[in-house]
């Protein structure tokens, strides 16, 4: 008779059905749609049906077949101007999250894996940042460094780090206090091992969960403050900016602030959906 050797049981695969199931059919659209629009966004220049810049046609034509949202006041084309700004919204709102996410996990997992009186002094600052309006802490930083893109995506993640250090900071903390990480430790586990096999696996599910949910603020707050004229200059089609500039031909020629606006919603409520799919699917995990 003989015996079946014994095997190392492998890490278990992830099932995309089930995070799909989990994440319901609003929130699925909303992930599916996350990547689609970041590819139109990415490839934004070279998918306009006509030059964002050069006009195509008459002055205020109506949406219609030759042109899908119609022309603004100089004849070009405000499908191929709206296409290009959501590259300039999301992809910029994008590269906020992410590099708040980098620096604020990292602050988070500094003061939660030191404690003491590092832990007391980040979250202090912590705290700081926290009390203050974060969109006049923006809007300041822009006004003392000059209307444009890359001032407002500085300014915004200069306010948005400390959301995710918070994040991070809690969930090592939570987790240091769970009977296996206390096991681990006291069976000598420490440094990178204990951080990477026991605490990062807890941590990262809720940094993604916020970072998700965020992504419609920040686009919001960018198209505020391109709405106040703090983005970039014009001609560049952002959408905020459209909006603002066309708001008192709302009466006579709708589509020119409409259609911008629309755009914004559509783009924070993929995002929303998104976030909460994400949410459902990884806490039902």
């Amino acid at each position: 008779m003989t015996g079946r050797p014994d095997t190392v049981p492998a890490r278990p695969r992830f099932n995309w059905r089930d995070f799909f199931r989990r994440a319901g059919w609003l929130g699925s659209v909303g992930i599916v749609g996350v990547p689609v629009v970041t590819i139109v966004a990415a490839l934004g220049p070279w998918i306009t049906p006509f030059d964002p810049q050069l006009r195509v046609g008459g002055a205020y034509l109506p949406p219609s077949a030759g042109h899908w949202f119609g022309t603004d006041e100089i004849g070009r084309d405000l499908f191929s101007r709206v296409i290009l700004g959501v590259q300039y919204t999301w992809l910029p709102g994008l590269a906020i999250i992410g590099f708040s996410l980098i620096v604020g996990s990292l602050v988070g997992l500094v003061s939660g894996l030191a404690g003491g009186k590092v832990d007391l002094v980040i979250e202090r600052i912590v705290d700081l940042f926290m009390v203050l309006p974060g969109t006049l802490i923006a809007l300041a930083v822009v006004a003392s460094l000059g209307p444009g893109l890359v001032n407002t995506m500085i300014a915004l993640a200069v306010v948005w780090w400390m959301w995710y250090a918070r994040i991070s900071r809690d969930e090592i903390r939570r987790l240091k206090a769970r009977p296996h990480v206390e096991a681990a430790r006291i069976a000598g586990v420490r440094g990178p091992r204990l951080l990477l096999r026991y605490l990062l696996p807890g941590v990262v599910p809720a940094l993604l969960i916020g970072a998700s949910l965020d992504v419609a603020n920040v686009i919001m707050t960018m198209s505020l403050m391109s709405f106040l004229g703090l983005g970039l200059p014009a001609p560049a089609p952002e959408l905020g900016a459209m909006t603002a500039r066309t708001l008192d031909s709302l009466t006579v020629h709708w589509w020119l602030p409409i259609l911008p606006a629309a755009i914004i919603f559509l783009l924070c409520l993929l995002a929303n959906l998104a976030g909460d799919g994400i949410r459902a699917a990884l806490r039902g995990a």
